[in-house]
Order: C-alpha cells, then sequence, then structure tokens
C-alpha cells in the first residue's frame, strides 16, 4: 500500500505508518484522564493527534523529534482532520524512508545555494559586495543557511526552504528593481539576503522545527543586528575600508521593518524605498507559497476549492479542471 501522507489524510481511514514527532503534550481530560497530544508530521505537513487514556510512559516513550510508527484512524473534528492513536512506538531505521520527509532533495538545495552566491556576487556597490562576501565564505553560516527552515508553519517551513524564499525574494528584486531607477538595486538584494538570516540561530531543525531558547527570547530580527555588526567588523577588515554608517543603518531598518505592520512583528514601519520594496515582495513570496501549499495540500479532492480556512477568512479556488 502506498503512502499516505499526512495532509492526504481524509475521515475515517485506517492509518498504519512512520511519521515525525513533534509538539507532544499530556494532558488531562474533564475526567481527570490523561491524554497525550502531538503532531505527526512529513514532507507534506502535520496532522493532529491524540492518544486517549495515556500514561507517563506512553509520554516518555519517544521524543519530540523521533520518527513513531502509528496506528490508528482519522477523524474529522470541527473541520479539522485529526489522528486517533490506537497504538504509537518509536520506529525502527529499517522502518523510516528518509525521503518520506524531505520537502526538497539535496540537488535542489544546492542549485538554490549556487544561485544565491551568483546573484550576491553580481553586487557592484564595492562596499556591499565585500560584505555579502564574508557571509559566503562564512562555511559554518552558509551550511547552516542552506539547512535552516524559513519558519515554523506559515511558509517554506521545512529543511533547506530559508535559501529557497530568500532566493526567491532575490529573484524578484532582479525583476522590480529596474523598472523602478529610484531604488537602489544592490541594497535591497543585500537586504533580501540578510531579512530573515538570523533564522539560522532563531530556529533549531535538526529533527523537528522549533525555537532555540535564544530565538524564543529575542526573535530573529533582533538577533539579525549582532550578526550584521560582526559582518561588518569583519568586512572592515579584511578590506582595509570603512562601511558607512548611514548605509549599515538603511540595511538594520530593511530587516526590522520587513514585516511591514506592528503587529505583524516589526520594530518600525519601513520608511526607505528599498524597506518598502523588500516588505512587499518577501510578503509576495510568502504568501504565494503559503496559499500553494493550501491548494495542494487539500483534501477536497472531488471539489474545484478548498475548505474554508479561518485565519483567512475565505476558502481558496484551486480552478476548474481542463476540459
Amino acid at each position: 500500500m502506498s503512502r499516505r501522507h499526512a495532509t492526504q489524510l481524509a475521515h475515517n481511514e485506517q492509518v498504519r505508518q512512520v511519521f515525525l514527532a513533534s509538539d507532544k503534550n499530556l494532558r488531562p481530560n474533564r475526567n481527570g484522564n490523561y491524554y497525550l497530544q502531538l503532531q505527526l508530521g512529513d514532507r507534506s505537513g502535520v496532522i493532529d493527534a491524540r492518544l486517549w487514556n495515556a500514561s507517563e510512559k506512553d509520554y516518555k516513550d519517544f521524543d519530540n523529534g523521533d520518527y513513531v510508527l502509528v496506528d490508528g484512524s482519522t477523524q474529522l473534528f470541527q473541520g479539522t482532520m485529526q489522528l486517533i492513536i490506537n497504538s504509537i512506538r518509536r520506529a525502527r531505521p529499517d522502518e523510516v524512508d528518509e525521503g518520506d520527509f524531505l520537502v526538497r532533495a539535496p540537488a535542489e538545495i544546492d542549485q538554490y545555494a549556487r544561485r544565491l552566491a551568483e546573484i550576491l556576487r553580481g553586487i557592484k556597490t564595492p562596499e556591499l559586495k565585500n560584505l555579502a562576501e564574508c557571509f559566503l565564505m562564512d562555511d559554518t553560516f552558509m551550511q547552516k543557511f542552506t539547512t535552516a527552515p524559513a519558519g515554523m508553519k506559515n511558509h517554506h517551513a521545512y529543511k533547506g526552504g530559508l535559501v529557497e524564499h530568500v532566493v526567491s525574494v532575490m529573484e524578484l528584486v532582479l525583476l522590480v528593481a529596474p523598472r523602478y531607477p529610484q531604488l537602489d538595486q544592490d541594497k535591497l538584494l543585500i537586504g533580501a539576503f540578510l531579512h530573515d538570516a538570523s533564522k539560522v540561530d532563531e530556529l533549531m531543525y535538526d529533527r523537528e522545527i522549533g525555537y532555540t531558547d535564544e530565538g524564543q527570547l529575542l526573535g530573529h530580527m533582533v538577533m539579525a543586528m549582532s550578526l550584521l555588526d560582526s559582518k561588518v567588523i569583519e568586512a572592515e577588515r579584511l578590506s582595509g575600508e570603512p562601511i558607512p554608517r548611514s548605509l549599515v543603518t538603511e540595511i538594520k531598518h530593511m530587516i526590522i521593518s520587513h514585516h511591514g505592520e506592528y503587529e505583524y512583528g516589526s520594530a518600525k514601519l519601513p520608511m526607505t524605498l528599498e524597506a518598502v520594496a523588500l516588505h512587499h515582495l518577501d510578503n509576495l513570496d510568502a504568501k504565494i507559497a503559503s496559499f500553494s501549499s493550501l491548494i495542494a495540500d487539500c483534501p477536497n479532492s472531488d471539489s474545484n476549492w478548498t475548505q474554508y480556512y479561518p485565519n483567512l477568512g475565505r476558502k481558496l479556488y484551486k480552478s476548474a479542471p481542463a476540459e
């Protein structure tokens, strides 16, 4: 029997297969009995799961980030699919197919990494070119940058998602900036490169995706300030030339304002042309990726429309089948 991925599962399906466990909690119900709540994931996404009448042993038998073999059945509850577990245990290595959990193959990630370096090395402004080269020469940083996800759930939430997202935004810069000569393309490219760069340390992604302690306490936009400062010092030392403080400040402003609104986590609203452009290009790529995933993963296979998403306030149109 071929694998049914987490987001493909429909109501009342019998399931026996391996998932990646995350976000597990042991909770009491209204009767004082415990149940295990967790998420089960694969390359398609995650499904909420419950094990009723659970014990502390059930909770301790596996860790977040472990592959687990699950036997259970699905049910639709309040518009959301969930998996009711009959049994769960840590999977043996011979039961795990790593391909079921990789959204992007290593060759795809390598291609994004090559394109990233190509774009950055095409920057003409000497100070920005030197700054970019300091990041590219940092093998530890680049290894993390090409492995990290771009987020927890909303978009590009998988290994390699960060470099994919960043390269997509930089490609948009190359398309849009020539149309608006008042934009500084090199400055905007650096902003696109660095706007999410500190997610390499904000998030943990060895197996499950979660926040590091530093990431939870500070967030990637704050963390990016010290990262940028350290690379500015390195670039100045290697080149023997100072980088204007005003230029560094504008790069920092692009980073801390790229979410666009205070309610979405920006410390400042975009106040330069490049910051305005970065916000909209970043948001465009994130929204297209997020909505595309929702359409692709929708279990309503017999409908032209997805289910209703309360957080979006709408359904999404998949398009009519070709006649």
